[in-house]
């Protein structure tokens, strides 16, 4: 028996897809964690020179290394602790004099978390009283870089004799230099933990955009397409971020490497903005705040091309302002659809929280609060990972109960809502199809009318709830004895029609419908039996051309009002049906 038409509910597949997606989180923020001891002695073995340095803004930014090196006793001023500068259309030198190093290996000045610097140029003195100049840099194709890596790195000649000097450009953010200097087997170290950071996060979120692409699919729900674009936009922010987007993706296009990370993090906010509006549902409760919202994601969507067309410090401060303002808009479009009854718009607000948490850290360090340092590279990352999993997992609950409710909804049209069955004008259309199938190919089918004879008696004895009980293990115990393309269907208070497709012994199904009856209960007393009264017939082999289904639910109703007449009869069978 069927009691609606719909596609097979999916949640049972996924629920184990989702446990196995939560498992493999639990794991890799476990190895994480696990790896973070390594990471940390690695770095203790990295020499961080920031403090040894002195600094030195040139305004104009032309000053040539001679010029530089000149002014370098009475401009340069110590660096006493992490800070961020701002040279603005100038350039910032750093002069360094390197600590003793083993001279049997090979060093490299490393500028830490500076994957989105300008540019950056190393000068050493050469043998010939000359300057060898090391390039990297946004401004620069990675490929065209001295030493190509995610961040600027420059060689250091172990025997280099006086400083080094660190010229610097970036606008308009600030700069937050952090300078490590490290040998050959540190850095490949330091390499090989980023990208096994960085590449299992980027394959794990490939991962769930596929599943979240899967669900846009299956559940026509504009809201998986919300949070496709959203994390497709977080994976690009945090390759650009990390510089693994320039190393690898995009060595070759210095002007797209030093665009992405603001395009990618204005598109980020604006899909989360627009992600939030779907799942919220927030032209539900006001249309007004529903454009405003909208426009505010088309806003995000649209000012890169005027971000990276004025490039100044007002577009960089309406950036800055427009993450922030977005974070506080997202957290308080969620609370205030949750409080006005969007029962999954308070899980987005929790499934939201360690990206919000984790945010403040690189847009201090972008607005030049903070200086560079792991947590300003690395807190969105975590957060992120955290998050796009969760808001999958919450994203696919609520899609399993609105299809719950929309299957509900289509089975309320098509069956009984007491017993589940079929409802009678399903039977009449099934039943005029077999009809046709009969005149036309000889099929064989039959029609049998059940009556449960002593509903009235349960009704009195054990009141009006038992009695819709009683209705419902007799749809129940009538499913059972039939087979799938039959169909079982609820035609009265107490009658019931059941169409056998194909040729069936008719009246040995008669007698398995009553003895189902007879069997106990739970529901009921133990004295108290389902009592079944039933007609049948079959179509014969060559069906007249006016019999219709009409004439069949009439004349086997009529025989059965008239077998009330003798109690000792339960089961006629008719053996014609005209």
């Amino acid at each position: 028996m069927d009691c609606y038409n719909h596609p097979p509910d999916p949640s049972p597949g996924f629920a184990v897809l989702f446990r196995s997606l939560a498992g493999l989180s639990v794991l890799l923020l476990g190895l994480w964690l696990a790896l973070w001891p390594d990471l940390a002695r690695a770095a203790s073995n990295e020499t961080d020179v920031t403090l040894q340095a002195r600094h030195w803004t040139d305004p104009s930014g032309r000053l040539g290394i001679d010029e530089v090196v000149r002014r370098a006793d009475g401009d340069f001023e110590a660096i006493v602790d992490y800070r961020s500068f701002q040279p603005g259309a100038g350039a910032l030198w750093l002069r360094l004099d390197l600590p003793l190093r083993d001279t049997t290996r090979r060093w490299y000045l490393m500028l830490s978390a500076g994957a989105f610097t300008n540019l950056a140029t190393l000068y050493t003195a050469n043998p010939s009283g000359g300057w060898t100049a090391q390039q990297a840099g946004d401004h620069l194709p990675v490929s065209q870089w001295d030493h190509p890596d995610q961040t600027p790195v420059f060689l250091v000649d172990p025997q280099a004799a006086g400083p080094v000097w660190l010229r610097l450009e970036n606008h308009p953010a600030p700069l937050s230099p952090r300078l490590v200097l490290l040998d050959e087997r540190q850095l490949q170290d330091t390499r090989q933990w980023t990208f096994l950071m960085v590449g299992g996060y980027l394959g794990f979120g490939l991962l769930v955009l596929f599943l979240g692409w899967v669900h846009a699919r299956l559940y026509a729900d504009r809201a998986f397409v919300a949070y496709c674009c959203y994390v497709a936009c977080m994976l690009g922010f945090q390759a650009a971020f990390t510089g693994v987007g320039g190393l690898f993706f995009w060595p070759g296009h210095a002007a797209w490497n030093d665009a992405a990370p603001a395009v990618f993090m204005l598109w980020l906010t604006a899909s989360g903005i627009w992600f939030v509006r779907e799942v919220c549902v927030v032209s539900r409760h006001s249309r007004r705040v529903d454009r405003i919202v909208l426009a505010w994601s088309v806003f995000g969507l649209l000012f890169p091309a005027a971000y990276l067309l004025l490039l100044n410090q007002p577009a960089f401060i309406v950036l800055n302002l427009y993450g922030l303002l977005s974070v506080l808009l997202s957290f308080g479009l969620c609370i205030w659809t949750w409080r006005r009854g969007e029962t999954y718009a308070g899980w987005m607000a929790l499934g939201f929280l360690p990206v919000h948490l984790a945010y403040p850290f690189p847009a201090l360090r972008s607005a030049g609060v903070l200086p560079d340092s792991w947590a300003t590279q690395y807190a969105v990352l975590i957060g992120s990972a955290i998050e796009i999993p969760l808001l999958l997992y919450i994203l696919h609950r609520r899609a399993k109960d609105f299809s719950e409710n929309r299957a509900r909804l289509r089975a309320i049209e098509s069956t009984d809502p007491l017993t589940g069955l079929t409802i009678a004008p399903v039977l009449l259309l099934r039943l005029r199809d077999a009809l046709r199938r009969a005149r036309r190919y000889d099929h064989r089918f039959g029609l049998v009318l059940v009556e449960l004879s002593n509903h009235a008696a349960i009704v009195d004895r054990e009141g009006r709830e038992a009695g819709d009980r009683a209705l419902v293990v007799t749809a129940s115990r009538l499913s059972a004895v039939v087979r799938d393309v039959d169909t079982v269907c609820r035609i009265g208070e107490t009658r019931f029609a059941v169409l056998v497709e194909g040729p069936e012994d008719l009246k040995l199904l008669g007698q398995h419908i009553v003895a189902k009856g007879l069997e106990r209960v739970p529901q009921l007393p133990a004295d108290m039996a389902l009592r079944f009264r039933l007609v049948s017939a079959a179509l014969p082999d060559e069906a007249d051309g006016s019999v219709d289904d009409t004439f069949l639910m009439e004349r086997l109703n009529h025989a059965l009002d008239r077998l009330a007449d003798d109690p000792r009869k339960v089961v006629l069978h008719l053996p014609q049906a005209v």
